[in-house]
């Protein structure tokens, strides 16, 4: 019962890691202009992996999309292929993890179950390392630029979005690794289970090892003595009629 509650649990971590992962990718605040030294912020600049925007004092925001896959910098594109990734196997993640519980009546005995827990708990792993990468790439290059003393242009700090995915990927792999460790009491129990039947066995075979009509009882009575002592001792008060 313990190890169903908790594949529950990993099912909910990672699952509700896997939605926060999924929103992070449209996402609006991946970085946002920095108001460092400035005195009267008339807008506010701000991009995702998608598109930069730009919003005013009165609210208003002015977007202009990416106008080239191959004519962006090479760490959004490896952003956007590590969070479509991550994506995926989250949604595969979740379906094996669905067919792999012990709540549920489909996926076959409860080894192959186990089987597929623990590769829905690797999907799980994966998607939580590739948001966690894809994250911490974009936030590198934003530190990187903000802390340059040559560089001239516009900074931006980490957004919202980044924050975020790093929780998402923390969920993903914490109830990754909850359910790659179920695998581990599924197969024990059945090792127990099976060397209680071995043993049963062993001691049902004991018994019946003796052949049909030859078995022994225990409350049977030993063969009569036909020696020479026995007949005296019969026959000992005629022995002088």
């Amino acid at each position: 019962m313990s190890g169903m509650f908790q594949e529950i649990l990993a099912f909910i971590l990672s699952t509700s890691g896997w939605v926060l992962v999924s929103s992070t990718l449209p996402t609006d605040y991946w970085k946002v202009s920095s108001l460092d030294g400035t005195v009267i912020t008339t807008a506010t600049y701000w991009s995702n992996l998608w598109k930069t925007c730009v919003t005013d004092s009165t609210g208003v925001s002015n977007c202009k999309d990416f106008p080239s896959m191959l004519a962006l910098d090479g760490y959004i594109q490896a952003c956007r292929g590590l969070m479509i990734a991550a994506i995926c196997l989250g949604f595969f993640g979740s379906i094996f993890a669905l067919l792999g519980m012990k709540c549920t009546k489909i996926g076959g005995t409860d080894k192959n179950k186990a089987r597929i827990a623990c590769f829905a708990g690797v999907n799980f792993i994966l998607s939580g390392l590739c948001s966690l990468s894809a994250c911490s790439l974009y936030a590198h290059r934003i530190t990187s630029e903000f802390f340059d003393p040559m560089f001239v242009a516009q900074k931006y700090e980490l957004g919202a979005a980044l924050f975020i995915g790093w929780a998402g990927s923390i969920l993903c792999i914490l109830g990754g690794s909850m359910l790659c460790c179920s695998i581990a009491g599924s197969f024990s129990k059945s090792h127990s289970q099976a060397n209680y039947i071995y043993k049963g066995a062993a001691s049902h075979s004991h018994i019946s090892s003796y052949p049909r009509g030859q078995a022994k009882s225990v409350n049977q009575r030993p063969p009569p003595d036909y020696s020479s002592s026995s007949r005296m001792q019969h026959f000992d008060k005629n022995a002088y009629v």
